[in-house]
């Protein structure tokens, strides 16, 4: 008598009830199964992860109605169902060891539950799962379908607690490790998550996946492609401006076609408006903390390079800035190259969202000022608008006045060029004005450029010690002659040179000049 696979609550045919939100990307859940058994796949938050997930699961368990009009409604073998152990770590933050096992625990009854397949073992939980796949797999005369979604959260959860996040990525090791062994009893596997962990961590065992977040042609497994999005929502952009929204919201590679987050795309066209949505979903307090401890030079955000190792793993042990700004979604790949026989990717913000929002969360914790920086943003558009410069150098004043001098005790930042440049950089990027740093011209590098109703603005730092003010700044941009790039592309030009009191910790001198 043939087992009757029991059916339960679905994301995915939720959204199929409703056509109008759904982008076919079952194509991509064909391919999985003819080319391979074992992947991973890593995406930002609020990706479509879980969905595509989701549709693995409806497949899996023969769920034919809720493809129809579908690629796979006829690219499929509906025939075979298969028991599918589906685990999510999203729906639930994690606080330590006890509650990430007691979750484990708790997410191994419910699949045995659903299943029918009840478990002698009931407090290892790696035990637990080796048995709930072999009993599924005797009951079921099918091999086991392993769908693991948000495997890296309960680490992410506790990462700003290194020690608690190292206990937490060896329960996982222990739990995932699991799989490794069961080939024979498994025809189908998925891991989910925001980061790769470094392979002496968790992928030490897992290194029969098969990592498709690279992979050209699976680019597009999550997130809208132009394409899609033009087709499938049509009518709802026909008085749209597809030129903002692209630069609102595209932009996302991992090195094929650029993709829309989804998140964004759908609550745009529900709120009619642009607002940073997916950014305003998760803070980046861990992220904003990491850039201050490293002194990371924020201006490098808009040009970062990388090598092929840096951007593919995520090690609890040595975190990077520049590793976690790509996996979680606030960098993306712009460029491919290679150097020497070495593959090296260039970064930068993947649209207007991330670059704005990003940067005034930035401003705000760099400078030390959690209320005013929304007030100094608009005296300073409304300064630079009429040509203000005296506003100008006072709203600079107040916002290096906010500077807490804990942070100053504790280091050397009073003579660091690059702080004063980063928290000058985050701030007019958080204003949404159009910023270029580290402005290159045949002359020379400008330190920063900002373009402004057809007028350029070039700024020259420096770091003073003592109490004279001599100008230098100023007097380097116009000995230099870096203004000769913007001559006929800007009807006005202005040299504006700051200097900075290492001694007073703010402006000491703040120089302009009309070209």
């Amino acid at each position: 008598m043939e087992k009757k696979l029991p059916i339960g609550i679905s994301s995915f045919e939720k959204i199929r009830s409703e056509p109008y939100y759904y982008v076919d990307k079952t194509p991509f859940v064909a391919k999985l199964v003819e080319e391979g058994t074992y992947y991973f796949l890593s995406r930002p938050r609020r990706f479509g992860k879980s969905l595509f997930v989701d549709t693995l699961k409806q497949a899996f368990l023969g769920r034919k109605e809720l493809f129809q009009g579908l690629y796979l409604e006829k690219n499929w073998d509906w025939s075979v169902k298969y028991p599918v152990i589906h685990i999510d770590f999203g729906g639930r933050t994690f606080k330590g060891e006890e509650h990430l096992i007691t979750y484990i625990l708790e997410q191994l009854e419910k699949n045995q539950e659903t299943l029918g397949v009840p478990c002698s073992e009931k407090t290892l939980y790696d035990i637990c799962f080796k048995e709930l796949i072999l009993k599924s797999y005797e009951k079921y005369k099918q091999k086991v379908v392993v769908l693991i979604d948000e495997y890296d959260k309960p680490i992410l959860d506790c990462i700003e607690d290194r020690e608690t996040a190292k206990r937490i990525r060896d329960i996982l090791v222990k739990f995932y490790i699991i799989l490794k062994p069961l080939d024979r009893y498994l025809k189908f596997v998925l891991l989910t998550g925001v980061l790769k962990f470094y392979m002496s961590s968790i992928f030490s065992g897992l290194n029969f996946l098969n990592d498709i977040t690279l992979s050209r042609k699976y680019s597009t497994i999550c997130g809208f492609a132009q394409e899609e999005l033009e087709e499938v929502f049509r009518e709802e952009l026909q008085d749209k401006d597809l030129e903002l929204i692209r630069c609102w919201y595209n932009g996302y590679s991992w090195l094929g076609e650029p993709v829309y987050n989804p998140f964004d795309i759908l609550l745009y066209l529900e709120e009619k408006k642009f607002h940073p949505y997916w950014f305003e979903t998760g803070t980046p307090s861990f992220l904003v903390k990491l850039l201050l401890e490293k002194r990371f030079y924020l201006p490098e955000l808009e040009n970062l390079v990388a090598t092929d190792t840096l951007i593919g793993s995520f090690d609890v042990d040595r975190v990077r800035p520049e590793n976690l700004l790509f996996q979680a979604g606030y960098l993306t790949i712009k460029r491919i190259f290679s150097l020497a026989d070495k593959i090296l990717y260039e970064l930068s913000y993947p649209n207007k969202e991330v670059k704005v929002a990003l940067n005034e969360v930035l401003a705000e914790y760099f400078t030390g000022d959690t209320g005013e920086v929304p007030l100094k943003t608009r005296d300073f558009l409304l300064a630079l608008e009429g040509n203000q410069f005296e506003k100008m150098k006072k709203v600079l004043e107040g916002l290096y006045a906010g500077i807490p001098h804990d942070w100053f005790r504790k280091n050397e930042l009073s003579r660091y060029e690059g702080y004063y440049a980063s928290c000058f950089y985050a701030f007019l990027c958080g204003s949404g004005l159009e910023v270029i740093p580290e402005d290159i011209t045949n002359k020379g590098q400008i330190d920063l450029t900002v373009l402004y109703r057809e007028r350029a603005y070039l700024f020259e730092f420096k770091v003073v010690e003592g109490e004279g003010v001599e100008g230098k700044a100023l007097a380097q941009l116009k000995e230099k002659g870096y203004h000769k790039k913007y001559e006929g592309k800007s009807k006005e030009i202005y040299l504006i040179g700051i200097e900075f009191s290492s001694g007073e910790r703010n402006i000491k001198g703040f120089f302009w000049e009309r070209l």
